[in-house]
């Protein structure tokens, strides 16, 4: 059985908006004179950081055999591609639900050529949808979460118990999700499974200041650290251990 991870990213220079503001101005790489970063680069560069840490987590989790980011900004995400991530186009998708619809049949098809539905004597793989902003993420908490889902529809719920960091399809069925506010309690009545082993690492995704403090309580992935320590944000358990 393949499992297949859709990650829904907004450009990062306008996703994320209540992180704007989070850091101090970093020290650009290379600089001579220790010149900072501009404001709308530094939210640029965090929004990126906490993506990487999350895609390079999830394509080294065993059973994942495919991330694929879905954007409206291809270009602008090259960095994640460089980790070994495909990147699709969302084609104007207004919002996260319908990029996620527009790109199911993608990956489902051969060469990426939709022919009809989830559901539809098509692909029998796993597809599920994972958030951009899980920086503490360890590969070892994904794959248990795969492992306790065992081909069901099911969720994991953030640390809050409201919102839904992944969610996962049936074995070739539709992943039908229902993003949004209070989506774990949407994904919950439309029949999927809450995962109840997700670890914190899992669970813990950055919307907010406070949320990228937690986070870091976790140990995060090595992109946001280093970021982090250029703006003089060491974290308190810098780069999350493997596994």
């Amino acid at each position: 059985m393949t499992v297949t991870l859709l990650v829904p990213m907004k450009p990062p220079h306008v996703g994320k908006s209540r992180l704007r503001g989070a850091l101090a101005s970093p020290v650009s790489p290379g600089s001579p004179d220790g010149a900072g970063m501009r404001a709308a680069e530094v939210h640029t560069s965090l929004v990126l950081a906490l993506a990487r840490d999350t895609v390079s987590a999830a394509l080294d989790t065993p059973g994942v055999d495919r991330v694929v980011v879905v954007t409206g900004d291809v270009d602008a995400l090259t960095p994640l591609a460089e980790l070994g991530a495909e990147i699709v186009d969302d084609r104007g998708a207004p919002d996260l639900n319908t990029a996620l619809r527009a790109a199911e049949p993608l990956v489902r098809a051969p060469c990426g050529v939709a022919a009809g539905p989830p559901g539809a004597g098509g692909d029998r793989g796993v597809v599920g949808a994972l958030q951009a902003d899980l920086p503490a993420l360890r590969s070892s908490d994904l794959a248990a979460a795969l492992a306790e889902a065992d081909g069901r529809r099911a969720f994991t719920a953030d640390r809050h118990g409201t919102g839904t960091t992944l969610l996962l399809s049936a074995p070739g069925e539709p992943l039908a999700p229902d993003f949004g506010p209070g989506s774990a309690h949407a994904h919950a009545r439309s029949g999927a499974v809450a995962l109840t082993t997700a670890a914190a690492s899992l669970r813990s995704d950055v919307d907010t200041p406070s949320d990228l403090r937690h986070a870091r309580t976790l140990g995060l992935g090595p992109s946001t650290t280093e970021l982090l320590g250029r703006a003089g944000a060491v974290p308190a358990a810098a780069h999350r251990p493997e596994g």
